[in-house]
């Protein structure tokens, strides 16, 4: 029977995150969120006592295969890719991504076509060109130059029946903007492409759901998402069973998530993944962990974040010399990473006035040094990126938009 609490205020929430409670303001979440101190604390609590190999048949190594089985049943869940597909747990998103592209080029074809969206981050835009050398056309997706926005008709424009991939952002990391994911899906799988969808920005904010957006591949980032740095990489069945993993030749190809784990996981990551399902029941008020528990508990990020998003945007459009990168309306066409650009002075230097007042944010590209490009700015300056997450507090806004107006 589930026992069901109240759902907590942003008191509550802080009060779970130890780095809170120093004077730095987080606003580089989009960088790196932070952690739950329960989350950190079975992860120190594994490296001490329980730092063994798996698969030896006694119990303290058969415990340790529990926890990282645990952490990819977890992982699974939040995507809720239970039933449809498996999930691959790995250092990086930009690290599963190259893999997974070097495994597509044993199957690709020369003419075959690969539609790479120029709002990309560059994890999953370069693995995609080296396979121009297996004679693998490129055909970009184009953002609109003026807002950075992809719209879904320049999709259709490169799609053919040659498309065997798409690769995009859910969420740009520097834009902000929540495409579309089931429309680009079906658009793919219309033409008999896989999609390959990078949610590192979209995870840390709302409830991923690769069974009812149909892609074929998802991937995130989970020191992103209040865990280890490490990555989940979903892929249905079907998208698993049409290559073969990097591991050993002894592995059975269809040893998944074995034959892509390349070497094995890391097992203290693996125990932070797992133990990110306490604070979601905490979130959502519930003491079991499910799937409606997930989907409570991201409806309670969004609840909190909402307002900060709505502040940062408002702040940005009616600013005189801010530019704002991306869409100009509050809600849920987007998520609370703000970029914008100064008419006359630099992002760097921008930046540096925060900075110095030990808020974090930062300036650059922000390894989307092509959409920089396409946008018009130089992508050593870039943008200057303000990124929330649910645990950021009103008062954190206002005391970033202070510091920052005297050099505005």
């Amino acid at each position: 029977m589930t026992t069901t609490h109240a759902v907590p205020d942003l008191d509550a929430i802080r009060e779970r995150f130890p780095a809170l409670a120093q004077e730095t303001i987080f606003l580089e979440n989009a960088g790196g969120s932070q952690m739950p101190g329960e989350v950190a604390d079975v992860m120190h609590a594994y490296t001490r006592k329980t730092f063994v190999q798996l698969g030896a048949p006694y119990a303290l190594s058969e415990h340790c295969g529990q926890v990282v089985q645990q952490a990819h049943d977890d992982a699974r869940l939040l995507v809720n890719g239970d039933g449809c597909g498996e999930v691959v747990l790995g250092p990086s998103t930009s690290m599963l991504l190259r893999m997974l592209a070097d495994s597509y080029a044993d199957v690709i074809e020369q003419g075959d076509e690969i539609v790479i969206a120029e709002s990309g981050h560059e994890a999953n835009v370069g693995p995609w060109l080296r396979l121009e050398r297996q004679g693998a056309r490129i055909r970009w997706w184009r953002v609109d130059p003026e807002t950075g926005s992809s719209p879904l008709e320049g999709l259709h424009e490169v799609l053919s029946e040659r498309t065997k991939i798409v690769a995009l952002p859910h969420v740009s990391n520097l834009v902000g903007e929540v495409v579309d994911l089931a429309a680009v899906t079906k658009a793919a799988h219309d033409v008999g492409a896989r999609v390959v969808a990078d949610g590192v920005a979209f995870a840390p904010h709302r409830a991923v759901d690769v069974e009812a957006w149909g892609v074929d591949w998802y991937v995130y980032s989970t020191y992103k998402v209040f865990g280890p740095h490490a990555a989940v990489m979903f892929g249905r069945h079907d998208a698993f069973a049409e290559l073969v993993g990097p591991n050993h030749f002894f592995v059975p190809d269809d040893a998944v998530p074995y034959k892509w784990e390349l070497g094995g996981v890391s097992h203290e990551a693996a125990a932070g993944i797992a133990a990110l399902r306490g604070y979601l029941q905490f979130l959502a008020g519930r003491d079991t962990y499910d799937r409606d528990t997930v989907t409570r508990a991201f409806e309670v990020m969004e609840r909190h974040e909402m307002p900060l998003q709505e502040r940062l945007v408002a702040w940005a459009q009616e600013h005189p010399q801010l530019r704002l990168i991306g869409s100009a309306g509050a809600g849920r066409e987007r998520v609370a990473t703000v970029s914008v650009v100064h008419a006359t002075k630099s992002s760097q230097s921008l930046s540096l006035v925060a900075n110095r007042e030990n808020i974090g944010i930062r300036f650059g590209h922000m390894y989307a040094h092509r959409l920089c490009t396409a946008l018009g700015l130089r992508p050593v300056d870039g943008v200057l990126r303000v990124s929330a997450v649910h645990y950021n507090s009103p008062a954190e806004i206002e005391r970033l938009i202070d510091v920052l107006e005297p050099a505005l």
